[in-house]
């Protein structure tokens, strides 16, 4: 029995490696709604503004569906809720890829924004049961899964929707359905650790590195915590949504060349994301954010004015950094409130879709009304409301709790 108990706090690499695969199936899936707008646009003549409640009602559905996931799985876990979800994302592709009604695609992007919304609480507390002492590790390998996903985006639309047109989603149902099952069989593990704290009577409780904090100060650190997560996901989605047209009206460069530039930024996200988690639990979860606020500052503020070359640059630059703290403010998170493992997950990553979703939408209604150019001004100056950062209470680093 005792040994039992100790194998619930060791890292199990082979899930935190199988939850990350998922999470990229799965994110790639969502992923591609914004691959398909440059298509959408031109074949069904669409706006900017219905680019936008397309992405609106996406990730508002997920916005709003996940806290609710969240809570309801800390009152009671639902393992295999998570290939239930796939499947839901599964069914909404296949009616995107077939469809050529506007109303029809709105539809499908709610069973999209069901699955995802699924998927991400209780993925991340996949996570955390496989995390042992290695949390903000875990958290950065399964967050690198779900940007990894978004980051194929403008590769999707590139290579599968240039060449084969809106039909081309249909390719991504491939990769859905081994996502299913490779979700079935986590779900048998997780059943498994479930029924395994049950009989050793012990449960996986998250330490927080925080000070002790009143009700006050937790609720004053979580409105700085969302107002940096409504900021970098209002940014990141005018980049990884509306930019491609900038650099195809500002710079005259092709939509390939364009998209792969988006690549480009997600792809060094990626990167950022990785190393943001475990570095946290080296040098603490708050110097890691404001590494994600100072840093990449100037470039997102001169970013609109530069020439190509420039622009190029910066956007790895860009990418790299504040993207770093993306896994570390659902951590930071969770240890403002430790008792809430799903909540919170679920609080973050909704709010950051819901943020991007509300970005998409007022950010394709300035498009239309006031010029592209005048749009990404605009928004280079979002990056500035990321410095409430230093406002943050300080942890300590994991190594020396």
């Amino acid at each position: 029995m005792n040994k039992k108990i100790e194998n619930l706090n060791n890292p199990v690499y082979p899930i935190m490696i199988a939850i990350a695969v998922a999470h990229l199936i799965n994110d790639t899936m969502q992923a591609v709604i914004p691959a398909m707008f440059p298509i959408l646009k031109s074949d069904l003549g669409l706006t900017f503004t219905q680019i936008g409640l397309i992405s609106f009602v996406l990730n508002m559905f997920a916005s709003v569906l996940q806290p609710v996931v969240g809570f309801a799985s800390d009152k009671k876990p639902m393992p295999y809720a998570l290939p239930i979800g796939m499947a839901s994302s599964f069914i909404g592709i296949a009616i995107i890829a077939f469809t050529s009604q506007y109303w029809i695609i709105i539809i499908a992007v709610l069973f999209i924004g069901f699955g995802s919304a699924i998927f991400h609480p209780e993925g991340s507390r996949v996570s955390f049961m496989a995390a042992g002492s290695k949390r903000g590790l875990a958290q950065s390998i399964y967050q690198v899964g779900g940007n990894s996903g978004q980051a194929l985006a403008p590769l999707i639309s590139a290579y599968i929707f240039a060449i084969f047109g809106q039909r081309g989603a249909a390719i991504v149902l491939v990769v859905a359905a081994i996502g299913i099952l490779l979700l079935s069989k986590i779900a048998t593990w997780y059943k498994k650790q479930l029924e395994q704290e049950r009989i050793a009577k012990k449960k996986r409780v998250l330490v927080s590195n925080l000070p002790p904090l009143t009700k006050k100060q937790v609720g004053i650190a979580l409105t700085l915590l969302f107002t940096i997560i409504f900021a970098r996901s209002f940014y990141t989605t005018n980049i990884t949504s509306f930019y491609v047209f900038y650099l195809m009206n500002h710079y005259g460069v092709s939509l390939q060349l364009g998209q792969i530039l988006i690549f480009t930024f997600m792809a060094f996200g990626v990167v950022g994301t990785f190393f943001g988690g475990s570095l946290s639990d080296r040098i603490g979860r708050k110097n890691v954010i404001l590494l994600s606020v100072v840093v990449p500052m100037p470039f997102c503020l001169a970013l609109p004015y530069v020439p190509l070359w420039a622009a190029m640059l910066f956007l790895v630059i860009i990418g790299t950094l504040i993207m770093i703290s993306f896994s570390v403010t659902v951590v930071y998170a969770q240890e403002l409130v430790p008792t809430k493992i799903g909540t919170m997950a679920g609080l973050t990553t909704g709010f950051a879709f819901g943020m991007g979703a509300i970005g998409a939408m007022v950010i394709g209604v300035l498009m239309d009304h006031r010029g592209i150019d005048f749009t990404m001004m605009v928004v280079s100056l979002l990056p500035l409301l990321l410095l409430v950062a230093f406002f943050l209470p300080k942890d300590k680093p994991a190594s020396t709790v």
